[in-house]
């Protein structure tokens, strides 16, 4: 427990911020599609970059800053796409129901989650970095640590997708998507700039 807590406090601390992966679950819990594979996506791939970080990858890549500007101007080039798809949605004159088009298909929804998980630094700024390299401060518990960090991040996903889905019915006024789609965009614009500006050095 002496590692344990502090990883879950840790890991729900990092994840807590609204970047692009909440983002996305926030709006596929709303649309009531996908919603336990789009938590579950989000729930392992986090849960494995942090064992990746705690098993010593992330001062790999620290080590290795050409890999990290190559998925950089990705990251970037993606969340800008995304951003633009936002600001045609917001602007979209019909409506977007609770269940309707919004969630796509199966195939988008699973393209979409991992894309925003790893071609997004930021993600691995937290998760393997980061999480990786507390980890590593408790020695042979370290383990401990990560599996609370992984926790947090089950607990946070389960709650913001299972949570929207259960709110979906309080927001299916027009005027509550081009709010949510605007805000989703200057999410992902704002992270790819401080992607664009952020010394990884």
């Amino acid at each position: 427990m002496f590692a344990f807590i502090p990883g879950l406090l840790a890991g729900l601390s990092l994840i807590i911020a609204i970047g692009a992966q909440n983002a996305f679950v926030i709006r596929q819990g709303l649309t009531k599609k996908y919603v336990f594979l789009t938590v579950a996506i989000c729930s392992v791939s986090d849960a494995m970059l942090i064992a990746l970080g705690a098993s010593g990858l992330g001062a790999l890549i620290k080590s290795n800053t050409a890999v990290l500007e190559i998925v950089r101007w990705f990251g970037v080039s993606y969340l800008i796409w995304f951003g633009i798809k936002s600001v045609r949605s917001a602007l979209k004159v019909q409506v977007l129901t609770a269940a309707g088009e919004a969630s796509g298909s199966r195939k988008s929804v699973i393209t979409t989650i991992l894309a925003l998980t790893f071609l997004n630094p930021h993600v691995y700024l937290d998760t393997v970095i980061l999480l990786g390299s507390i980890s590593n401060q408790f020695g042979e518990d370290k383990w401990y640590f990560t599996a609370g960090a992984a926790l947090g991040s089950v607990l946070w996903f389960t709650a913001i997708g299972y949570g929207a889905k259960s709110a979906s019915r309080f927001m299916s006024k027009p005027i509550f998507w081009k709010i949510l789609d605007s805000l989703i965009a200057v999410i992902m614009f704002s992270i790819a700039a401080f992607l664009a500006f952020y010394n990884f050095s």
